[in-house]
């Protein structure tokens, strides 16, 4: 039987690539993103595997209703890839409340909503990838704009590593992928002068591959997935 992977931020760039990808490889896949016109061009795709379900995540109507649609059609989820995300690129001192607020909103509490609101779905053996950046990877070059998007990035890093731990006992694993530069749209929003080396379909080929077979060799592991920065 085939697998079903959740992917969120589904519409466009790496989201949507990677559900692509994992058609490719007779996945199924539940797209979830705001935008439906989107969702159903990736439908169109690979319509035997691909099916949607527009939210906005950041509501907890929208994800209860997700529950509720998957839980009357599904055996359950064996792949959650939390890659719904924003990013503002802004110095510190120029930063509002409203721009943290945001970032941690989107960033961070869209990744734990969406697991916990997905944890009785969960099959055994399923794994849960949750998308990071190199700027919430420790050690990493930070690129100057970037203080709220990093911080929220590197608490995803922390909290999958926490997850892995606490989910140990159900046969459920977590890792985060910190991403580097990728040529998406809302990377060339937020640096419209910079050419990333990657492009969505190659790193969406990667987590695809990763969410399928990553598990057998990690568990907890925040791993850097960057050719250069910024990131």
């Amino acid at each position: 039987m085939s697998k079903l992977a959740v992917v969120t931020g589904a519409s466009r760039g790496i989201g949507y690539e990677t559900g692509l990808s994992l058609a490719k490889h007779a996945c199924n896949v539940m797209a979830v993103a705001r935008s439906e016109d989107k969702l159903k061009t990736l439908q169109s795709q690979y319509p035997n595997y691909i099916n949607y379900f527009p939210a906005d995540l950041t509501h907890q109507s929208h994800l209860a209703e997700l529950v509720e649609h998957l839980s009357g059609k599904t055996k359950g989820v064996d792949i959650l890839i939390n890659n719904a995300g924003a990013l503002v690129n802004k110095p510190f001192t120029a930063l509002t409340k409203e721009d943290w607020q945001h970032m941690l909103d989107a960033n961070l509490m869209s990744v734990i909503n969406v697991t916990r609101a997905m944890l009785p779905l969960l099959n055994t053996d399923s794994h849960i990838i949750n998308i990071s950046s190199m700027g919430g990877f420790q050690g990493s070059d930070k690129f100057p704009g970037l203080t709220a998007y990093s911080v929220a990035k590197g608490a995803v890093s922390i909290l999958s590593e926490c997850l892995a731990a606490e989910f140990a006992d159900k046969g459920i694993y977590v890792n985060a992928l910190c991403l580097g530069s990728v040529q998406t749209g809302m990377f060339e929003t937020a640096f419209p002068d910079f050419s990333a080396d990657v492009s969505p379909d190659k790193m969406g080929t990667y987590i695809a591959d990763f969410a399928l077979n990553g598990s057998t060799f990690y568990n907890g592991r925040v791993l850097p997935v960057a050719l250069s920065s910024p990131s």
